[in-house]
Parts: structure tokens; C-alpha cells; sequence
């Protein structure tokens, strides 16, 4: 920003009403700009300024006093560094009454005519710190599951002894004594002495409910109450601590969790598997009401005697209404109906015993008439027998078969006989035949004075050819009456043959093939 104008006058000596020295008076902008001026070079660039906040609101931008016992200063927050702030700072929001450090700078509005401190960065002090821590830690561990009511176990209804961590020194202890006392003097108490505000006192509880849940079972111990009076923020701290959630967490006893008064609310409150609003509280939930345990004892005695009453009523009512039962007025009468209904069952089992068998019997004896069919001597019998019959048809049909066979052969050796060479020759026919050995089977074969050999019955003799053409004449003639001649006297002997049959036997001629 540049610098005021210079004064009008200023030096000329001109007197005027106002200004300091009798000069020139100044415009109100002029005035606006030494003051803007005198702040730039008396300040700082950067301020920190710690105070309480107050009349905040909230219009994108941030608008808000900050003050302390002596002064008040107005200040802004543009909403791009609101932003930031919350951002960074977990979600933190500046509330009336926190103690907040804001850093930032002076300037002069000349348009409003006002003084500001223009914030950029704000931080909580004290109780603001560690509101922004604690709810910082509970998005966390509710996060990890460690709030939800499925991970809380249940008290126990009668427990043997619990063990009260909390300072010797505290009245919340004297408290959970009395009212224990009062309630159940059976209940056994084991106190455990701890630190519950300062430094170190975060790290003994967790030491202690360690302790208590490896050794608590072996000492009959069956809860642990958490708990401390009241006192500020910053006393109860020690039970915002991580480490003390962890081992309430993982602690193997259900732990009661009563810290400072109704309306303190500590996260290890929130982690325990259930929370008090005061120590007293704590004490009554852990232990029975010995008054109330007798008056629920009388009651139950008294449900137990009218329950008892009433179940006699019922059976001697039950028994009077027996007692006039047919049955027990005569039992000889049940008696002798269950007689009767035996003898009946034994009738019926004897008849059907009978049947039984008798079926039985006749299916036996169908089977030994199967089986005796079956036997193998018997099969053995009847398959020979089939043998022997089949042997002698065989043989039969052998017999027959040979005999046709023999009449076979003996006709055709004799129809043999008859067509053979042999039998020609007998008849007197002979057998010509060239000196190469050819038979002559035509005059037109010869020629005169060729040498023959002529085949008779008994042997051979040789011939010379004289006249072939008229000897050959003769010779035909004189064969073919021959032919003829044997011929008709075969087909009379067949026709006179054995057995009635007719046999034609064709002769062939002397020539008719070698």
C-alpha cells in the first residue's frame, strides 16, 4: 500500500483551525493512511496473539473478538483459511470461550474505519487442545470397532471378588467400600492403588489392568472397576489416553468404568464394557442387593409353595378320578378281557403257524419234485438213453446209406462192363489200329498196302490193306447191325432188372473214343 499523500501546506506557515501546529487541516483519508502506515511499520509482519474467543459467527468467512481481562480485538478469518484450519486441525471449530494462539496480521479497514487482525492460522490452548485431541482419538478408536456394544461383555451376575483400580487416597474409593458393603458384604473387594492424574499415571492403570488380566482368574476375581472422582479437563486426562483404551480392551475381565461426575465423559468410559455416571453407581451395578436378593428369594418360596399346592390338587384330583375307573373298580374284569384277547392271539398265531407251514411244505415238495428232476444220475439216465437211441438210428441210417451206396456201385460196374472195351472185343468186334498206334476210325484213314494191327479179343494179329474202299463198306454194314442187335437185347435186360426198376445204359459204338 502506498504511502499518505503529503499534507497540503504542511511548512508553508498557513494558518488553520485544526491540525496539529496550527497547519493545514487533514482529510480523512490522508488520516486513514497514516494510521494504515503507522501499523505496517510499528508491527510485525506476522502476530501471534493468544486470547478467548467470543461473538463468533460463521458466514463462509469467520468473524470473531478475541479478548482477555484488558483489551478486545476484532478479528476476520477468510473462508479460504477457515478451511484450512478445520482440515488440518481434525475438524476443530473456534468456540466461544475457547483460549485459541491465532497468527495473522493488523491492518486498518479505512472503509469502515476500523481496526482488524486478519487471522490465518488458529490453534487451541488448553481445554480447546485437548477437546481437538479427544475427539481426534475417538474417530480413531471407533474406527478400530472398539465403541461398538457386539465387542462389550456381559457382568456377571453374582460376582466372587472385584478388583477396584483407582488412588488409596481417593474418596471415589471410600464410596464403592460403602456402598459394596452395604449392598453385599459377601462380594470380596481387592483393591488396586494407582496414580489417576499426572505424568506416568496413564501407563500405571494400563500396567494394572494388565496385571489384573493375567492373574485375575487364579485370585477369584470376576470385574474390574475402573474409576476416580471428579476434577477439571486436564485431571481426568490420564483416562483419554490410547494406552489406557488398549488395555481395558484387552483385558480378559469385563470392566465397570466410572470417572469424575455425570457429566465428565472419558474414553475409557466409552471403550469399558460398560459405563457409570458415578463411582456409587458403579459399586450398586457390580453388586447384588442382598435385600433385594432375599425379597426375590421370599417371592420365589411363595411361587414355589403355590406351585407345589396346586400340582397336589391336580394329582389328587387325578387319582380320585382313577380310583373310579372301570379297571381298578374290578381288575379281575381287565384280567379276564386280557385273557380272552390272548387266547385269540394264540388261535390266530396257531392258524397261521399251520398255514405257514403247510405252504411251506407244499413248496418244499414242489421243489424236491424239481430237484429229483433235476438230479444228475437222472439226467445222466435219461441223456444215455437219448444216446443209445440216436445211436441206433445212426446206425440204421448207416445200414440203409451203405446198402443204397453197394446197389449204386454194383449198377454202375455193371453198366461199365457193358460200355468198356473189353465187352466190345467179347462180342466179337475188334480194334484196328495204325502202325503209330491211332486208332482207324474211317476207311478214308488207310491206304492200300498200309500195315494194321487189328485188336481182337484173344490177341493181334497184322493185316495189309488190298481194297480199302469196299472193305471198309462191309466192315460199316456189319457194325452197325452189330450195334443195333446189342443194343435192343440191353434195353430188354433192363427193363426185366431187380427190383422193378428200368435201366437205359447208351452203348457207345467200338470207335467211339480211345
Amino acid at each position: 500500500m502506498v504511502g499518505p499523500p503529503p499534507i497540503p501546506g504542511e511548512g508553508d506557515g498557513a494558518a488553520s483551525g485544526g491540525g496539529g501546529g496550527g497547519g493545514r487541516p487533514l482529510t480523512v483519508t490522508q488520516l486513514g493512511g497514516l494510521i494504515d502506515s503507522a501499523l505496517r511499520e510499528g508491527l510485525p509482519r506476522k502476530v501471534r496473539v493468544v486470547g478467548e474467543v467470543s461473538n463468533f459467527k460463521e458466514r463462509g468467512h469467520w468473524y470473531f473478538d478475541l479478548k482477555d481481562a484488558g483489551a478486545v480485538v476484532s478479528c476476520v478469518m477468510w473462508e479460504s483459511a477457515a478451511r484450512k484450519v478445520v482440515g488440518a486441525g481434525g475438524g476443530y471449530r473456534p468456540e466461544p470461550g475457547h483460549e485459541v494462539v491465532v497468527t495473522g496480521r493488523v491492518e486498518f479497514w479505512a472503509r469502515g474505519g476500523r481496526t482488524q487482525f486478519y487471522a490465518e492460522k488458529i490453534e487451541p490452548v488448553g481445554a480447546g487442545a485437548l477437546d481437538l485431541e479427544f475427539r481426534r482419538l475417538c474417530e480413531e478408536l471407533k474406527g478400530l470397532g472398539w465403541f461398538d456394544p457386539e465387542r462389550k461383555r456381559p457382568l456377571p451376575r453374582m460376582p466372587r471378588k472385584v478388583a477396584v483400580v483407582t488412588s488409596r487416597t481417593g474418596a471415589a474409593l471410600q464410596d464403592v467400600l460403602d456402598t459394596m458393603r452395604r449392598r453385599c458384604p459377601a462380594v470380596g473387594v481387592a483393591l488396586v492403588d494407582v496414580r489417576v492424574q499426572g505424568e506416568g499415571a496413564a501407563a500405571e492403570v494400563a500396567r494394572a489392568l494388565g496385571w489384573l488380566s493375567r492373574r485375575g482368574a487364579a485370585l477369584g476375581i470376576d470385574a474390574v472397576l475402573l474409576t476416580r472422582g471428579g476434577g477439571s479437563k486436564e485431571d481426568l486426562w490420564t483416562f483419554n489416553e490410547r494406552i489406557v483404551a488398549e488395555a481395558i480392551v484387552r483385558c480378559s475381565l469385563p470392566v465397570v468404568a466410572a470417572i469424575g461426575h455425570e457429566t465428565d465423559t472419558t474414553i475409557a468410559e466409552l471403550v469399558a464394557d460398560e459405563r457409570c455416571a458415578t463411582p456409587t453407581q458403579a459399586a450398586m451395578r457390580l453388586t447384588p442387593d442382598t435385600a433385594a436378593m432375599l425379597e426375590q428369594v421370599d417371592h420365589l418360596a411363595a411361587r414355589l409353595r403355590m406351585g407345589v399346592l396346586r400340582q397336589l390338587r391336580h394329582e389328587r384330583e387325578r387319582l380320585r378320578s382313577a380310583a373310579r375307573h372301570p379297571f381298578l373298580a374290578d381288575p379281575r374284569a381287565r384280567v379276564r378281557e386280557g385273557e380272552r384277547a390272548v387266547d385269540a392271539m394264540r388261535r390266530r398265531l396257531v392258524a397261521a403257524v399251520r398255514e405257514r407251514v403247510g405252504g411251506s411244505a407244499r413248496r418244499l415238495e414242489r421243489l424236491s419234485g424239481r430237484l429229483e428232476r433235476h438230479r444228475p444220475a437222472t439226467v445222466h439216465a435219461r441223456r444215455e438213453a437219448q444216446v443209445a437211441a440216436l445211436s441206433e438210428r445212426l446206425a440204421g441210417a448207416l445200414r440203409t446209406r451203405l446198402e443204397r451206396l453197394a446197389m449204386e456201385v454194383d449198377s454202375a460196374e455193371r453198366a461199365l462192363e457193358l460200355v468198356g472195351p473189353v465187352s466190345v472185343l467179347r462180342r466179337g468186334f475188334s480194334c484196328t489200329l495204325r502202325a503209330d498206334g491211332t486208332v482207324v476210325r474211317s476207311v478214308s484213314e488207310v491206304q492200300t498196302g498200309e500195315a494194321l494191327r487189328t485188336r481182337v479179343l484173344d490177341g493181334t494179329f497184322l493185316s495189309v490193306v488190298v481194297e480199302g474202299q469196299a472193305a471198309a463198306d462191309q466192315l460199316a454194314r456189319e457194325g452197325a447191325a452189330a450195334a443195333e442187335r446189342t443194343t435192343q437185347k440191353r434195353a430188354t435186360k433192363g427193363r426185366g432188372g431187380k427190383g422193378g426198376k428200368k435201366m437205359i445204359v447208351a452203348e457207345p459204338g467200338l470207335f467211339d473214343g480211345e
